[in-house]
């Protein structure tokens, strides 16, 4: 460990911060989605380039997915913010112009007390310490800043866009709990249990998407199924992506696994569908299935061991704040939005949508 100059002594295991501490916050490359704004900073929000004009935009749709995304709600965290958001730019008469659309959220029930407190003593299992060191301590640490959820809110509302997009070519999305805590029933006494012990518990979630058409993604390395693992994997506490029989997959014969042709009302489906809708990184026109399995959240208040930046010794830190005890119900239109960008996005970029818009 070595102290950076002019850091009042805080310690660095290489001395310096990333001489390119940057982030990445743009996605997309028709449907442009650019996430803006922090945890605890005054607005978030998200500008959406790319979305053709004429789509008619329902807020009543995307108001909707963000009350199921909002925090405050029964067995979450009691940060309450109405999550009420403004559209600035890219909309006249209901309609897309064609223009950049710009979409804040004013962030409300802001407390950073407990940040302060906790400053030089990063969290286990959070991005406190990696940040730290990357940004050589200039990040915003208030809230988690940038990789705190909060910032979600955003992509909520470029997928609820993209979902209306997609409902244009007759594609839907659609997102449902498969499990908490290891278990796939009684997950209001699961989330109820943790949070009384001062802990927290993962899950996961399956998303679907269903009527999507033959030859959506772009190999090599724009599959579809790996643009979509890139974008779930970066919601915050994902840990595991899986399309179709995913890793049971590993313990079939290939006889088992394959998914034979037929056809049905003269369309080619496959009698199966382990490969999730999925082949060779190309949809196939059978649901579209993915499971996401999101971590416990990190933020705890039981007491752990960490160490503290400024001496280098070991300490321990009882989190205080708010927190979720549970990431899983508030992350399932998270699961839809996500998918539908990307869907959106090669959509666009295939053009079947501006047909359709004309």
């Amino acid at each position: 460990m070595a102290k950076n100059p002019g850091d009042n002594g805080i310690l660095h295991p290489c001395g310096v911060q990333d001489d390119n501490a940057i982030m990445s916050n743009i996605l997309g490359k028709q449907f442009c989605v650019v996430s803006f704004g922090e945890s605890h900073g005054p607005v978030i929000g998200v500008v959406i380039d790319g979305c053709p004009a004429g789509l008619k935009i329902d807020t009543d749709q995307i108001a909707n997915d963000l009350a199921r995304r909002r925090p405050g709600q029964a067995l979450t965290t009691p940060r309450n913010e109405p999550d009420n958001f403004e559209i600035l730019s890219g909309l006249f008469n209901g309609h897309t112009t064609g223009a950049p659309i710009c979409f804040t959220i004013r962030n409300h029930d802001i407390d950073s007390s407990k940040y302060e407190d906790r400053r030089f003593t990063p969290r286990p299992g959070h991005a406190d310490y990696t940040a730290f060191i990357k940004y050589g301590g200039f990040e915003d640490y208030r809230g988690g800043g940038r990789f705190s959820a909060r910032v979600t809110a955003g992509l909520t509302i470029a997928g609820s866009l993209a979902k209306q997009l997609l409902e244009k070519i007759g594609a839907t999305v659609s997102a449902k709990i498969l499990e908490i805590g290891g278990t796939d029933k009684n997950w209001d006494e699961k989330i109820a249990q943790a949070a009384e012990l001062g802990d927290s518990v993962g899950g996961i979630i399956e998303g679907e998407a269903l009527h999507l058409p033959v030859g959506l993604g772009e190999p090599l390395f724009d599959k579809l199924d790996s643009e979509l693992a890139k974008i779930l994997f970066s919601l915050p506490a994902v840990k595991g992506v899986e399309f179709g029989s995913g890793f049971a997959a590993a313990k079939k014969l290939g006889s088992e696994n394959n998914d034979p042709f037929e056809i049905q009302n003269g369309k080619i489906v496959t009698k199966t569908n382990h490969a999730g809708g999925i082949l060779g990184g190309l949809s196939n026109g059978m649901p579209l299935i993915v499971r996401v399995a999101f971590k416990p959240i990190a933020s705890i208040a039981k007491e752990q061991e960490t160490i503290d930046l400024k001496t280098g010794r070991p300490a321990f830190l009882k989190t205080e704040g708010r927190f979720d005890p549970c990431p899983i119900p508030r992350a399932v239109p998270l699961v839809e939005a996500v998918m539908a960008i990307v869907l959106a996005d090669f959509a666009l970029r295939q053009r079947y949508l501006p047909r359709v818009l004309r």
